[in-house]
């Protein structure tokens, strides 16, 4: 099970955001991140929408982080592309493919699985993510120079 590639995107575009901490272009941004200038785009669209995100237009214009990267959380960036996480479509309407009324048993354990993914998905944000890497690095012997997003 994965999350959407989309999604893998849009988390390294507000991480690469966080970690240069300026105003960069959308060209710069899809080089660190490797991701297509096009799909660059797109993903920007909809996290300025979601107020994570800022834009500027003109010569200086760019994208910036509208909150700090604290203040940020990996469920708002995902949610903002995926839409609210639920672990099994069973959660998202009352109907049990099963059968059943109610809540099943099934649907109970993927909705105590779908709290727990969703309470770390909140508690991650790009600052501790950002220390997290560090720490990372540290370990690893990388250079501080090395742009791992």
């Amino acid at each position: 099970m994965h999350i959407t590639l989309e999604s893998d995107y849009a988390v390294r575009i507000v991480a690469c955001l966080a970690a240069e901490g300026i105003r960069i272009d959308a060209k710069t941004i899809s080089e660190i991140t490797c991701v297509t200038l096009r799909f660059s785009l797109k993903i920007l669209r909809k996290l300025v929408t979601a107020g994570i995100v800022k834009s500027f237009k003109g010569a200086q214009g760019g994208y910036q982080l509208a909150k700090e990267p604290s203040e940020i959380s990996l469920k708002d960036v995902i949610e903002t592309i995926e839409g609210t996480y639920n672990f099994n479509r069973c959660l998202d309407t009352d109907f049990c493919s099963r059968g059943k009324s109610g809540m099943c048993a099934y649907q109970q354990v993927f909705n105590n699985i779908t709290q727990m993914v969703s309470k770390q998905l909140e508690e991650h944000n790009f600052e501790n993510c950002k220390d997290i890497q560090k720490d990372i690095d540290k370990k690893s012997n990388i250079c501080c120079e090395t742009r791992v997003i």
